[in-house]
């Protein structure tokens, strides 16, 4: 089977040099110049993964990864310019499963690209895993979450995070150890994607129960408590 890989950036040379690389790895690729074209084309050719730049005309990367986050989880990964923080932090808030910063090592994306995809695989094969809670449901198999009688559109990364301390209740889990993981040994990120996905998270299940609360255990992580 071959990945398909919509690459979006307005920079044709920085395509044409992923195109290449990623056909090269055995990858079929589509391309897009604009943000518009981008989500046309994510939702035409339905690819395996998103390779998406932020400074894009029409619409910029943060408006596509919203706007393809109404209809699919595709994985997505950013492609920012200036390294910045706030750039990456947005992007996660935003549903996208990872970053990396331009200007960037051609073989460090496809490394990328193959984790992010593995991940996504790995998903795909689990048996059906589901906890329970006091309004709250938590399938990992169909990637459902459900507050409150009502399902809750949430991010694959997002979903995987509760689940794990869920089905751990009340063991206390680091910030490594979740990148470790969640994210996977081959994860790049820090410590901080945690941060914004357990915020996220708390944005949704916040006073739903008093049965139980996904609690910050300060100076060492998180924990998902059940009273």
């Amino acid at each position: 089977m071959k990945y398909k890989i919509l690459i979006v950036d307005d920079d044709e040379n920085i395509c044409e040099l992923l195109r290449l690389y990623l056909e090269k790895e055995g990858f079929d690729t589509v391309v897009a110049n604009d943000g518009e074209e981008a989500v046309s084309l994510a939702q035409k050719h339905s690819p395996d993964l998103i390779l998406l730049d932020i400074m894009l005309p029409r619409l910029d990367g943060w408006q596509v990864c919203r706007e393809i986050r109404k209809f699919s989880e595709m994985p997505i990964i950013m492609i920012t310019a200036k390294g910045e923080v706030f750039d990456k932090i947005l992007g996660l808030e935003l549903g996208a499963d990872d970053y990396v910063t331009k200007p960037f090592d051609t073989k460090e994306v496809i490394a990328r690209v193959k984790a992010v995809l593995r991940r996504s695989n790995d998903k795909n094969k689990k048996q059906i895993s589901e906890v329970k809670f006091d309004k709250l449901r938590i399938n990992l198999t169909n990637y459902e979450l459900e507050v409150d009688g009502k399902e809750i559109s949430t991010p694959p990364k997002e979903l995987e995070l509760i689940y794990h301390l869920a089905n751990n209740p009340n063991r206390v889990y680091t910030r490594d150890q979740l990148l470790d993981e969640v994210w996977g040994f081959d994860y790049y990120g820090d410590s901080r994607t945690v941060d914004v996905h357990v915020k996220r998270l708390r944005e949704k299940l916040e006073d739903v129960s008093e049965e139980w609360a996904l609690k910050t255990v300060w100076g060492v992580g998180y924990k998902f408590e059940v009273k």
